[in-house]
């Protein structure tokens, strides 16, 4: 009886033994393929962009939003940026700063002009909504390698590309809004074209299409397009970008917190 026993438990282990096996190389095969993107986005520097935000309720009315974006490159860490709203006169003057960061926390700061005040942005409200779009917190912060861990899931076509589908899973359970993401990426020039959202439930919560990819600099790709749109609340907010501008000699002073309020 103890022999068999001893046998069946081994075969057990054998028979799992190929599961493991490729639950491991699926995930590093998912890391893998976020590497290789994050490699491809390298060395930019930094750059400057407009965005024209709509934002659209359940019923379909829109507000719509001017902002000026600036991004500089952090070697060895996430990046810095600086977001700036322009339009219209309720919003005007708002500004938020994120330092991301690979390893920890990310620190972001919003100024309210009506308040005439910095407001530091707390890791536990990450997945609020920024400034009253579908985007969170955490989506507008560089999306850094280190944040999540993956597992390739698939190959399969979108949008007329082929795709990797890697599901991600934030290192961050704790105070990141989401179970995990799943993510289209082409196999061309591993850009991310779609990414599925599910909140902390396991339910599919928000989806975000990403289109127009252009080349600047003969290297860094940059899309035209980002519409988020929620799916248990009806409403979206669509992002349009343009004037990209590249490599202009931004530097750390540009992105500092004291002069949040000075930003016009």
């Amino acid at each position: 009886m103890k022999q068999l026993k001893l046998t069946l438990k081994l075969s057990l282990i054998l028979m799992l033994l190929p599961l493991v096996a490729v639950a491991q190389i699926s995930e590093e095969n998912g890391l893998a393929i976020a590497q290789e993107a994050d490699r491809r986005d390298a060395g930019f520097g930094d750059f400057t962009a407009d965005i024209l935000m709509t934002l659209k309720n359940k019923q379909g009315r829109e507000k719509i939003r001017k902002i000026r974006i600036r991004t500089l490159e952090v070697e060895g860490d996430g990046d810095k940026s600086l977001t700036i709203f322009d339009e219209p006169r309720d919003v005007k003057g708002t500004a938020f700063l994120t330092f991301s960061h690979k390893v920890r926390n990310d620190d972001q700061w919003l100024y309210l002009p009506a308040l005439k005040r910095v407001k530091r942005i707390s890791s536990r409200n990450k997945s609020s909504s920024f400034v009253g779009s579908e985007f969170a917190y955490e989506d507008i912060s560089s999306q850094e390698v280190e944040k999540y861990t993956y597992k390739r899931l698939r190959d399969e076509g979108y949008d007329g590309q082929d795709c990797f589908v890697i599901e991600r899973y934030p290192v961050d359970k704790k105070n990141s809004g989401y179970t995990r993401q799943v993510a289209w990426i082409d196999k061309s020039e591993y850009r991310t074209l779609k990414v599925d959202y599910y909140d902390r439930k396991g339910s599919l919560l928000k989806t975000l299409t990403i289109e127009g990819y252009q080349k600047y600099s003969d290297k860094y790709w940059r899309a035209d397009k980002m519409n988020m749109v929620n799916h248990q609340n009806g409403k979206s907010t669509k992002l349009v970008w343009s004037n990209y501008r590249f490599r202009l000699g931004l530097k750390d002073r540009d992105f500092n917190k004291n002069s949040l309020r000075r930003e016009r």
